[in-house]
């Protein structure tokens, strides 16, 4: 009994000599960590790598196992198993390492955006299309638009035809007109200019997707995936409009409803604030402004 009090009590007096210890970086460093396996576990359940990451977790089990039992011929197999593992899960987790690391990289501070006249043009454009994409709904006429946003698309516009043209209700509907030669391909919209079209889309890898939706509907959730875009698509069959961002896709929209939610996503209050508010701090700072407002 005087064994496991002893042994308690120095175990408490170990945790209070690392309380005592700690330090803010400390606390940091823990809070970082956190963070970070919260962020992945979160990551992990919504894409397929949550099924590569329990079977690596049951090979490494069945190691230990091995290893416990010893069990020569599939511990040596498991081995080797292991000792690549690093370049294996590198190659096996390329699609959702490059969609960490890219939304890692994307910044809400990019140039395009520190402009009202950029916000104007991609204003005017959202209405032109989503106009166009209410008569396509109308005609049941399939379409696939793409609104690039901080992930550059240009590997994407390779596959098409450049256009670089002010957007226009008609332009959308003669580049999507049944025959015509762009029209199985994505427009891709780039600083509110109808920048590229015949474009190809990768197609999301989902399987939990509804069976119902078509080529153009996982073609839009794949370039969602890949990227920060926002996708519309009119479906040829139903003419039902939907919009795709972030791995998700919602549908059931109106030329009305898509425009409103297009804005709501491509010309955020808080965004224009933001470059209003550097704006502004600009000017503040320049110490001629003043002056030259007097000679005048």
């Amino acid at each position: 009994m005087g064994g496991i009090f002893n042994a308690i009590y120095a175990t408490w007096n170990q945790i209070i000599y690392a309380i005592s210890n700690i330090r803010v970086f400390d606390i940091l460093d823990i809070l970082i960590i956190a963070y970070i396996i919260y962020k992945s576990i979160g990551f992990l359940r919504e894409t397929r790598a949550g099924q590569l990451v329990k079977g690596l977790a049951i090979l490494f089990f069945m190691y230990i196992i091995a290893d416990w039992w010893n069990l020569a011929t599939l511990q040596w197999i498991l081995s080797k198993v292991m000792d690549s593992a690093i370049i294996a899960a590198a190659v096996i987790f390329q699609p959702e390492l490059r969609r960490i690391l890219e939304n890692v990289g994307r910044t809400r501070f990019s140039h395009d955006r520190l402009f009202d006249d950029d916000n104007d043009a991609l204003s005017e454009s959202i209405d032109k299309i989503g106009k166009a994409a209410g008569f396509m709904s109308e005609k049941k006429i399939g379409a696939l638009i793409v609104f690039e946003r901080t992930t550059q698309l240009g590997e994407i516009i390779n596959t098409g035809t450049l256009i670089d043209a002010t957007a226009s209700v008609s332009i959308v509907n003669n580049v999507f007109f049944p025959k015509s030669p762009l029209h199985d391909g994505a427009m891709i919209v780039r600083n509110g200019r109808i920048w590229a079209a015949g474009c190809i889309l990768p197609l999301t890898q989902n399987g939990d997707i509804n069976s119902q939706l078509g080529t153009r509907h996982r073609a839009a959730i794949g370039m969602s995936e890949n990227s920060d875009a926002v996708v519309m698509v009119v479906s040829e069959e139903t003419g039902i409009i939907s919009i795709a961002v972030g791995g998700k896709i919602t549908r059931n929209y109106n030329s009305v409803t898509a425009i409103a939610e297009l804005r709501r996503l491509l010309l955020s209050d808080e965004n224009n604030k933001k470059s209003n508010t550097l704006i502004s701090v600009i000017k503040s700072i320049n110490p001629f402004k003043k002056k030259e407002r007097k000679d005048d």
